[in-house]
């Protein structure tokens, strides 16, 4: 983006989730059942089918959102004869937000700007196998099976950005990791998270917290 250039604003339609991050070029199943959500979902298929993934800062309903999050689009879509919906979103981009807005529909919604990603994006070899070194440790120490000939042949971002994703982390630290603003600075916030991280044991439900 060149300086002085502006972001055009767009509605968005939320699903605040804690804990549930969604990356550019990945997929995020979800099983859909709270009225509100079904709301969500149906208004939805029946507009552009997307829907945008954003934590809140709590878990209260109404609690005070993070600032980014990433639009997602419905691809596969199972719906249930007692109306819930199990679906599959498809990550589009990123996006920063600017306000929530006063609405009428069950569900939230917000003003927000899509975030352009750098393209073209690679690490060097030093933090690839820097990355892949402490990610078999972290995977040992949490008792992970991991097949590390399938990693091997993942692109750096589809890497980063998927232990990003599905990480046992707390919601901050998958927010920060979401924030960080291009691949070398993900490997590097995510190296140093497993490093905290694997010192330090899970809660009850596994996830490893900064608490």
């Amino acid at each position: 983006m060149s300086v002085g250039e502006t972001v055009a604003s767009t509605r968005l339609s939320i699903f605040p989730l804690p804990g549930a991050v969604l990356y550019p070029g990945l997929q995020l199943p979800l099983h859909i059942f709270e009225p509100r959500y079904r709301a969500l979902v149906t208004d939805a298929l029946a507009r552009d089918r997307r829907i945008a993934m954003i934590q809140p800062q709590g878990h209260e309903d109404g609690a005070p959102l993070f600032s980014v999050g990433c639009v997602g689009k419905i691809g596969q879509v199972e719906a249930l004869d007692d109306g819930r919906f199990n679906i599959v979103l498809e990550g589009e981009a990123r996006f920063r937000l600017v306000r929530e807005l006063e609405v009428v529909t069950p569900f939230r919604q917000v003003e927000a700007e899509l975030l352009p990603e750098p393209g073209d994006e690679a690490l060097s070899a030093v933090e690839r196998a820097g990355f892949e070194r402490e990610a078999r440790r972290f995977a040992a120490a949490q008792g992970y099976r991991v097949d590390w000939e399938s990693v091997a042949r993942l692109d750096d971002v589809s890497l980063i950005n998927g232990v990003s994703q599905i990480a046992p982390f707390d919601a901050a630290a998958k927010q920060a990791l979401l924030e960080a603003p291009d691949i070398a600075a993900r490997c590097e916030l995510l190296v140093q998270l497993m490093q905290f991280f694997g010192k330090h044991d899970g809660g009850d439900d596994g996830r490893v917290t900064l608490q």
